[in-house]
């Protein structure tokens, strides 16, 4: 009777519902039996339930992914005070371009020498805030390198995001001048309006510095803090999806506004992280995980450009990061740095969806990109926790 009073496609969404909530319950202690990360352990069983057809076609379960990712961005952005950010030392901001840059000259360099697309120079180095926020909660906001490396992944990620907002003109519009010069221009406004309102709030809470208070109270019983910041997210992610320009970006400063202006809140992130962290970030990397198909690897072309591209990409960064050996304070950090950036698993998978619907890429190397995103994520987050224990002493 209750099969014929829902329909097909709501029948697949309740059973979704009911794996991801038991993946909800369960990844933690699956986690702690595998001495796995979190995050790994949910995209591994992601791959796992999508193998054995629990989870069907959904757009519900996409856009409640796609939230959960956004969230992480503004989580991510929650860890970058602007005003820290821009008082960063010259020096630091000189390596960190000239890490940047190497990244993509090595990327290009290794294009020509393999005769592949250059769509790839700009998969190679591509670099995403999402997951290095989440070691946060395992080291700390007082651990070094960890601020080092998130400052220079906030530049780099910007970079790339403006890379593929150029590639997306291109490829997603048939090389159309006019999209491309349109979507370039929302995307130097929207910085540039980010830039003006930054400046023209730190006046206005210089002047009037109750304001923080009335916005987000000490003592409230109704969440106005929550509530206000909410809003925030919501109202971001609308315009950067009306002007169509990446959502992720878009969060991801939002999250660094409330960060710098009221960060008299001290127990602000605690809340927001603890709803996210339990509930929307895993259902993306759930998603992530289901997104792959198990049986690609037993294709030996996948395994071989998977295994190729994950070396090169980790072995890229971590020789790039020798630039900070001596602002890192040793190579162990050094280590943690290259490793920290080697997991843009979001970005990645969005090129490489990208790339294949346009036909420049293969069904196999798509197969393969999204085997790498995986496998940076889990080998990366893994060596940290391996390297950081090394010697018994965190290094923070």
């Amino acid at each position: 009777m209750l099969a014929h009073a829902i329909d097909n496609q709501a029948i697949i969404d309740l059973k979704i519902l009911l794996v991801v909530a038991s993946c909800l319950l369960a990844s933690p202690y699956i986690a702690k039996f595998l001495k796995l990360p979190l995050s790994a352990t949910e995209i591994m069983l992601g791959s796992f339930i999508g193998f054995l057809g629990f989870i069907g076609e959904s757009e519900n379960f996409k856009l409640l992914a796609n939230a959960g990712f956004y969230y992480l961005m503004f989580i991510a952005g929650m860890e970058i005070n602007l005003k820290t950010f821009l008082n960063t030392e010259k020096s630091l901001l000189q390596r960190a371009m000239i890490y940047i840059v190497l990244l993509y000259a090595f990327s290009v360099l290794a294009v020509e020498i393999v005769d592949i697309s250059y769509v790839f120079a700009i998969i190679i180095p591509v670099m995403s805030v999402g997951l290095l926020s989440t070691l946060y909660r395992d080291f700390g906001k007082n651990c070094e390198w960890l601020n080092i490396s998130m400052i220079v992944a906030t530049l780099a990620e910007v970079v790339s995001i403006v890379l593929l907002t150029i590639t997306a003109a291109f490829l997603g519009q048939g090389a159309d001048i006019f999209s491309l010069t349109q979507n370039l221009f929302y995307l130097v406004s929207f910085l540039a309006l980010c830039i003006f309102g930054f400046k023209f709030l730190e006046v206005l809470f210089w002047w009037y510095p109750q304001l923080k208070t009335i916005l987000m109270p000490w003592q409230d019983q109704n969440e106005k803090d929550i509530r206000f910041c909410m809003a925030i997210f919501i109202a971001i992610v609308a315009i950067m999806i009306y002007f169509k320009l990446e959502v992720a970006l878009g969060a991801f400063i939002a999250g660094s506004f409330i960060a710098t202006f009221f960060d008299h809140k001290k127990d602000l992130e605690h809340k927001l992280s603890s709803f996210g962290y339990g509930f929307l970030i895993p259902i993306f990397f759930i998603y992530i995980g289901s997104s792959f198909k198990l049986k690609m690897l037993l294709d030996p072309e996948v395994l071989i450009i998977a295994f190729s591209l994950t070396t090169f990409m980790i072995v890229l960064r971590i020789f790039s990061a020798l630039v900070f050996l001596n602002h890192l304070g040793g190579i162990k950090n050094t280590f943690l740095f290259g490793l920290s950036h080697s997991m843009p698993l979001t970005l990645l998978i969005a090129i490489a969806t990208l790339s294949y619907q346009t036909n420049i890429i293969s069904q196999n190397i798509y197969s393969g990109l999204v085997l790498t995103a995986l496998a940076e994520a889990i080998l990366a987050i893994s060596l940290i926790k391996f390297i950081n224990n090394l010697g018994k002493k965190q290094s923070c």
